[in-house]
């Protein structure tokens, strides 16, 4: 039985876990038909540690999997369902300061920003530029 199975088959206790998962699936249908998913923000809703962890049970963990290092630091995966995505961000004191559940092809935490790309194409060309010098120079073995 998969984690989800008994997240379903489970007794009234498990029944926030299946009414998320109902949204979850919901928001896939949409994602699929229409391209727009949608966010699920956990911070928002009632839930206790059992509550969160049987839901991380059902949706389990896929195989992509990130961790930003910015500020508290930030942990996404994917779940075991394609375009459903848990995201966490900590605090500078580690402890959980955002957390949803993200039904999307790709978080916009995980996108480039246009600033940034701008700025990376720049860099790239100028390091380019230095090797090719060092090259022609000779200062490369």
């Amino acid at each position: 039985m998969t984690g989800c199975e008994a997240a379903l088959a489970g007794g009234p206790e498990q029944s926030f876990t299946a009414s998320l998962l109902g949204e979850i699936a919901h928001l896939l249908g949409q994602l699929a038909a229409s391209g727009t998913g949608g966010a699920i923000d956990l911070r928002s809703l009632p839930l206790q540690a059992a509550d969160r962890e049987a839901l991380e049970r059902a949706l389990g963990r896929g195989e992509v999997e990130a961790r930003l290092t910015t500020a508290g630091g930030s942990e996404v995966f994917e779940t075991t369902y394609p375009g459903v995505w848990w995201v966490r961000h900590r605090g500078a004191d580690g402890r959980i300061s955002s957390e949803t559940i993200e039904v999307t092809l790709i978080p916009e935490i995980l996108k480039t920003h246009a600033d940034d790309l701008a700025g990376a194409r720049g860099r790239l060309a100028e390091a380019i530029e230095n090797r090719l010098f060092e090259f022609q120079a000779g200062e490369v073995e």
